[in-house]
């Protein structure tokens, strides 16, 4: 699992497999026994929660939108290699 990136003891990172046909450029978001999926596109938007509070999912949803260009890119690079 590439992690793109950690923020404030949360993973931020997708599964080497997403399946096929590959969903759109996405991003998983987990902490202890909490995870959250993000699309990236048209906007960031949460596709699902499990076990985050509306706080903690407002404040994933600022960084993940923060971010988008780095997770984007770090989409592209992984599933484009070799």
């Amino acid at each position: 699992m590439p992690v793109v990136f950690r923020h404030r003891g949360f993973r931020f990172f997708f599964y080497s497999n997403e399946g096929w046909p590959r969903e759109p450029v996405h991003v998983h978001v987990d902490k202890g026994s909490c995870e959250a999926k993000f699309w990236i596109s048209p906007t960031v938007s949460v596709a699902y929660n499990d076990g985050f509070d509306a706080k903690t999912l407002r404040q994933l949803l600022e960084a993940v939108a923060s971010n988008a260009t780095r997770i984007e890119k770090a989409w592209h690079e992984y599933f484009t290699q070799g």
